[in-house]
C-alpha cells in the first residue's frame, strides 16, 4: 500500500464536535437567567429612581402651590394650573408603578412573600385609599359579609394591589349611583373574590384580549374610562404568581364580573 494512502488525509475532519452534556447545558442556561434577571433588576431599580424622583417632586411642590401654603399666588388660575400639575403628576405617577409592575412580572424578577391575609383589612386599607375616587364618581362599593369574611393565603402588598385594580375598574366603568357589589366566599382549599360593577359592560369575546397590557374594552374614540389597559394584566399576573388565578365574565349591557381566586388561608 502506498505510504499516502496509509496517512490519514488532513483535509478529513470529523464532522460534529462531541454532545455538550445535559448538565452542563442546564447550567450554562441557569447562568444566562440569572445575568438575565439581573439586569432586569438594575433596569427596574434605575426606571424606578430616574422617573419617579422627579415625579414626586412635581406632585409635592405642585400641591404646594395649588394649596397656597407660602401665600397666595395671586391669581386663581395659577392655583387651578397647579392643580392639574398635580392631578397629571399622579396620573403618570400611577402609569410609571403600573409599567414597572408588569415589567417585573412578566420578568418573573418577584418578591412575593405569602402569609395569611385578613381580607377584612385588606379591603379597608384598599377602600381608604380609593375613598376620594369613589365620592367623586357618586358610587357605592357594597362589601357583602364584611368583618367576617376569610383568611386567603397571598402577598400583602400584592393583594392590595390586586383589590385596589378591580374595585378601581368597577368604579371606573359604573354609572354615577351604581353599585360595586363585592363578597368572598370559601370553597374547598381556595377564597373566591368577587367583584361585580353595573357598567356597560363588554362582549364576551373580548374579555381574553383584556389581560393583555395596554388593552381596553371599546376604540380609543368611543371609551370614556381613564387609563391604559394595565389593571387587569398586572391582576392576573399576580394572581398566578400567588398561585390563583383571575376570571372574568360580561356581557354588553349586563355589567362586569372579576373573579379573583386565591388559595385559602
Amino acid at each position: 500500500m502506498p505510504e499516502a494512502a496509509s496517512q490519514k488525509d488532513p483535509s478529513i475532519v470529523t464532522p460534529f464536535a462531541p454532545p455538550v452534556p445535559a448538565d452542563r447545558r442546564a447550567a450554562a442556561q441557569e447562568r444566562r437567567r440569572l445575568a438575565l434577571d439581573d439586569r432586569k433588576r438594575s433596569f427596574l431599580r434605575m426606571v424606578s429612581h430616574e422617573l419617579r424622583t422627579p415625579l414626586n417632586a412635581v406632585i409635592g411642590f405642585s400641591e404646594i402651590l395649588s394649596q397656597e401654603l407660602y401665600g397666595p399666588l395671586g391669581n386663581d388660575q395659577y392655583r387651578e394650573y397647579a392643580a392639574i400639575v398635580h392631578d397629571s403628576g399622579l396620573k403618570l405617577l400611577k402609569l410609571v408603578n403600573q409599567i414597572v409592575e408588569i415589567a417585573r412580572l412578566e420578568g418573573h424578577v418577584t418578591d412575593i412573600e405569602m402569609t395569611p391575609e385578613p381580607l377584612d383589612e385588606a379591603l379597608e386599607d384598599v377602600l381608604d385609599i380609593l375613598r376620594g375616587e369613589i365620592a367623586r364618581r357618586e358610587v357605592i362599593v357594597n362589601v357583602l359579609g364584611q368583618g367576617a369574611l376569610p383568611l386567603v393565603v397571598a402577598d400583602s402588598r400584592g393583594l392590595r394591589t390586586m383589590l385596589s385594580n378591580l374595585i378601581q375598574n368597577a368604579v371606573a366603568h359604573s354609572p354615577a349611583g351604581g353599585v360595586v357589589h363585592v363578597a368572598a366566599s370559601r370553597i374547598g382549599d381556595e377564597v373566591e373574590i368577587s367583584i361585580r360593577d353595573q357598567g356597560p359592560g363588554v362582549e364576551s369575546a373580548e374579555l381574553p384580549r383584556l389581560l393583555q397590557p395596554f388593552e381596553q374594552a371599546g376604540s380609543a374614540l368611543t371609551r370614556t374610562s381613564e387609563g391604559v389597559g394595565l389593571g387587569l394584566p398586572i391582576v392576573d399576573l399576580l394572581s398566578r404568581a400567588m398561585g390563583g388565578r383571575l376570571k372574568l365574565s360580561s356581557s354588553l349591557g349586563a355589567g362586569f364580573l372579576a373573579r379573583l381566586i386565591l388559595p385559602a388561608g
